[in-house]
């Protein structure tokens, strides 16, 4: 097994286990380890409350020393969002001299971050966009005319709840719940035990021995409490 597949494989086994609040993450395809779908959840006292996004992570082969590319499938008005759906972030930029970026080589990818930094960052940005070096320009000028006019100015706000409402029908359609109050929106759910889910990621990929080791690492290595206090922030 390739060692990207082993860390994406404990990676999907930790968020399954300790979800970020505000997201589902399932496999697009349980025998690809490289597609991930993703359910963003629009935070609660936020222009994305009650919103449902759909969006796709896809990892390369030499994971984690380059970062995966993140893809809203879900129509999206963002500074930081190209109209196809990239995500333009610096957490998700190869890590490499670029002068000409405005970014510092710290404030990109480097193999210690994983898909729930990858998470907080993106949940951050919607509610915190970078107008410095904008994706969709028209979005980046929008929203500073909200900012600037202390939200008298709408517009901004209005195609978001457009887009917002729109989305009820994808969760109607996908049987989903979209949480609209802050308790509802940081209530943690754990995945269920192997024997009444997919085998996929114990059976397929690890023996017992193998397993017993790696949740021996999962214990000195798992301290998320902070990142996940700091979703409820935002």
């Amino acid at each position: 097994m390739a060692s990207s597949q082993k860390a994406l494989m404990l990676e999907m086994k930790s968020l399954q286990e300790e979800p970020v609040e505000g997201f589902r993450i399932t496999l697009v395809d349980e025998s690809d380890l490289y597609n991930w779908e993703v359910a963003i959840f629009g935070p609660p006292n936020t222009h994305y409350e009650g919103g449902y996004f759909k969006a796709r992570i896809k990892f390369p082969i030499d994971y984690p020393y380059s970062p995966p590319a993140f893809r809203f499938l879900t129509k999206m008005w963002h500074p930081n969002i190209y109209e196809n759906g990239d995500v333009c972030i610096s957490i998700l930029h190869p890590p490499v001299d670029d002068p000409q970026s405005g970014e510092l080589a710290s404030e990109r990818w480097n193999p210690t971050q994983n898909v729930r930094t990858i998470l907080l960052s993106v949940i951050s940005l919607l509610n915190e966009p970078n107008t410095f070096s904008p994706a969709n320009v028209d979005a980046s000028v929008m929203y500073r005319k909200w900012r600037d006019s202390k939200g008298k100015d709408r517009e901004y706000a209005e195609i978001i709840r457009k887009q917002v409402h729109a989305t009820k029908a994808d969760a109607e359609r996908d049987g989903v719940k979209v949480p609209t109050t802050l308790a509802e929106y940081c209530v943690r759910t754990r995945a269920p035990p192997p024997d009444e889910g997919s085998n996929l990621f114990y059976d397929d990929y690890y023996d017992d021995e193998d397993l017993e080791d790696e949740d021996e690492d999962d214990d000195e290595d798992c301290c998320y409490d902070e990142d996940d206090s700091g979703t409820e922030e935002s």
